[in-house]
């Protein structure tokens, strides 16, 4: 009886270590993969189009999106009017209004989020956190974001955005970014 539940406890220790390993996030690296300098301001200032798809814990891919963004900065505000339109025909349009408030520190806003966002960019790389309200099929559903954004070129940039409600990881957003 005692062998049976020493080893219950132990396939149990080994199954939430398994857990634990497929759940890490990135964090903001002490060294970079290169020598790019990410400036949100510049890479979102004009047209950029970026094409993403939202994959949950289990591997499924409910719904696949193309959005069209035009940033504008001046100087102080980074805006970008996002229109969103999803796989299967139903459209959305987020507007986000970034202030730089240092070197490499955001904060922002947009209808749905909740408090302000806030985000910290260094090197090639961006954390964007935030809560919103977001739209889906029935009404909304409150969730928190965990962004991370890496530079890959002057002109892409590769966005993995984890997503969780009440601290349980629902899935992932992974967008590609491209400047037009």
């Amino acid at each position: 009886m005692i062998v049976r539940r020493a080893l219950i406890v132990v396939v149990a220790l080994a199954g939430l270590a398994m857990l634990a390993a497929c759940s890490a996030k990135p964090r903001i690296p002490k060294t970079f993969l290169s020598d790019r300098q990410l400036n949100l301001e510049e890479f979102f200032e004009g047209k950029t189009v970026a094409y993403g798809q939202f994959q949950d814990v289990l591997g499924n891919v409910p719904r696949r999106f193309t959005v069209d963004i035009n940033g504008t900065w001046d100087g102080e505000t980074l805006t970008l009017v996002e229109d969103f339109i999803y796989d299967d025909g139903v459209t959305e349009q987020r507007i986000w209004t970034l202030t730089k408030n240092g070197e490499d520190t955001w904060t922002g806003t947009a209808p749905g989020v909740l408090g302000t966002a806030s985000g910290v960019e260094r090197g090639d790389t961006f954390n964007w956190k935030y809560k919103i309200d977001l739209p889906v099929k029935d009404g909304t559903m409150r969730v928190n974001f965990d962004d991370w954004m890496w530079l890959l070129s002057d002109d892409r940039l590769l966005n993995r955005a984890y997503v969780s409600r009440y601290g349980v990881r629902l899935g992932e957003v992974i967008l590609f970014f491209e400047k037009k």
